[in-house]
């Protein structure tokens, strides 16, 4: 085990961790390292920063290929490295889709590695992300007035109460409500369609306890 510079000597590990034991986080993140590093991306891998890579947060991992047998041969790769180390890939959490800008590239199919059947779909949620096989972002625009909503909704009251004032209310409304509209808003890339939609909704809140954008915003209006 190496925890920062320092290496330990071996040591056997004869009983198992439970889910709430302190070591199980870090020997699972040992292990999926481990794994992954000892996982060959195929050559025919889509390269991030000019090489081939996996892209892994915690146990979530895309597989980024420019075909489907490349993406195959990868998750193939992938079971086979972490049969290595007793870990296990849940084929059941397991999809992929196809991205391309033909319609009939990404029509719902499956495929099958190590013997289980991946199913192919046409949207899937990563990292809270809606991502679509027609790289569209109206899915994750509604995705997040949606949360926005049931937010909203979850402060209601505070916001119709006669007792807090006008700023302490914008202030719920900034820090409560617009950071779940706007999560990852850093990667939209907007049409006027999707910024009136968000401008609806922004409004239609203001109306409810009266602030002026400017006053939301913070930025003072010329006249």
């Amino acid at each position: 085990m190496q925890v920062g510079k320092n290496l330990s000597g071996r040591f056997p590990i004869r009983n198992g961790l439970k889910q709430g034991d302190a070591l199980s986080q870090l020997l699972f993140n040992f292990a999926l390292q481990w794994t992954i590093r000892r996982v060959q991306v195929n050559q025919d891998g889509l390269k991030l920063n000019g090489t081939h890579q996996l892209l892994v947060y915690a146990d979530d991992i895309n597989i980024l290929g420019g075909s489907i047998r490349a993406v195959k041969e990868n998750a193939e790769a992938l079971v086979v490295a972490t049969k290595e180390t007793g870990l296990e890939v849940n084929a059941d959490k397991t999809k992929y889709m196809v991205m391309s800008r033909d319609q009939n590239a990404g029509r719902p199919h499956s495929t099958k590695t190590d013997n289980s059947s991946l199913e192919s779909v046409d949207e899937f949620k990563y990292l809270g992300t809606t991502l679509t096989n027609q790289n569209s972002i109206q899915e994750e625009i509604k995705s997040s007035l949606k949360s926005g909503n049931a937010c909203y909704h979850s402060v209601q009251n505070l916001l119709y109460s006669s007792l807090l004032s006008k700023n302490l209310k914008i202030k719920i409304y900034r820090t409560i409500i617009l950071p779940v509209v706007l999560y990852e808003c850093e990667t939209w890339s907007l049409t006027l369609k999707e910024k009136r939609r968000l401008r609806m909704f922004e409004n239609r809140l203001l109306r409810i306890f009266g602030p002026k954008r400017d006053e939301v915003t913070g930025v003072e209006k010329i006249t």
